[in-house]
C-alpha cells in the first residue's frame, strides 16, 4: 500500500441518514418581527457589544 492511500475502510462507511423531520417546519410561517421588536434587538445587541465579557471565575 503507498503512503498516497487513505486508512478508510469503505466498506464501513455508512450513508449519512436522513434530515430528521423534527428539523423541518411544516405549517404556518414565523411572524415578521414588528418595527419596535427590530429596534429593541438592535439595542439590546449594541448594548451587549459594548458591555466587557464576564469570564467564570
Amino acid at each position: 500500500m503507498s503512503s498516497t492511500d487513505r486508512d478508510v475502510d469503505h466498506a464501513l462507511a455508512y450513508p449519512e441518514p436522513p434530515a430528521s423531520p423534527l428539523w423541518h417546519r411544516h405549517g404556518a410561517k414565523a411572524r415578521p418581527l414588528t418595527d419596535a421588536q427590530r429596534k429593541r434587538n438592535r439595542e439590546l445587541l449594541e448594548l451587549a457589544q459594548r458591555k466587557p465579557r464576564r469570564t467564570a471565575a
